[in-house]
């Protein structure tokens, strides 16, 4: 469960991109460690993954951190025929140690213009080093630079062999939407997880897309 590690060094790095206060999607967040950051750093995060046992570790996590008030977890498919997000929704996505390929361009349409795009994900080689090995869950060389749009501005990638915080291959970009922000007012705390999908759909729109 990658929630339970360290967050990552590249999204540590590159998190002052985000503007004050941002609207963070933490997708396929497990235990959250990143959305724990990002609230930490005075962000709203949408913390979206499958797992309901993540999800509950993650809130108790945010309750002991003093963040709750700036998580909402969401128990979601992200791999269905129904995608549950509105686009331009965010004003960052975080994506680690997952890839769904046939998702990728929604992940892209949840960022507002100036939004922010952080993944890091297992790149072809890392079979050598462990899981995952299955090709459908490695990036091919130079795949997340080729996968974004000609639009964007990519600010850094690299790709390779990264030996900490044990040996595997990785790729990792960060790429800006292009456009004005605009500063979202502030939301009312809401308690998405007690509330059925139609009306979990309606929220992620007031709380994100406010």
């Amino acid at each position: 469960m990658h929630g339970s590690q360290a967050p990552s060094g590249w999204v540590q790095r590159w998190l002052h991109l985000l503007p004050a206060g941002a609207r963070v999607v933490d997708l396929a967040c497990g235990a959250g460690r990143h959305s724990l950051l990002a609230a930490s750093a005075g962000h709203r995060v949408l913390a979206v993954d499958r797992d309901p046992v993540a999800l509950a570790m993650l809130l108790q996590a945010a309750e002991t951190a003093g963040t709750a008030q700036a998580v909402t977890p969401i128990q979601a498919d992200l791999e269905g025929q129904g995608w549950p997000l509105m686009p331009s929704c965010a004003d960052a996505l975080i994506v680690t140690n997952y890839l769904w390929r046939e998702r990728f361009a929604d992940w892209l349409d949840l960022l507002a213009p100036g939004g922010v795009f952080i993944m890091e994900t297992f790149a072809r080689g890392n079979a050598r080093y462990g899981k995952p090995s299955n090709p459908a869950f490695l990036l091919e060389p130079g795949e997340l630079l080729a996968r974004m749009p000609p639009a964007w501005t990519v600010v850094a990638f690299e790709q390779g062999l990264d030996a900490q915080p044990q040996p595997r291959v990785v790729q990792r970009i960060v790429a800006v939407l292009p456009g004005e922000r605009s500063t979202p007012d502030p939301v009312d705390d809401l308690a998405a997880s007690a509330v059925p999908d139609a009306a979990v759909r309606a929220l992620w729109t007031l709380r994100l897309n406010s």
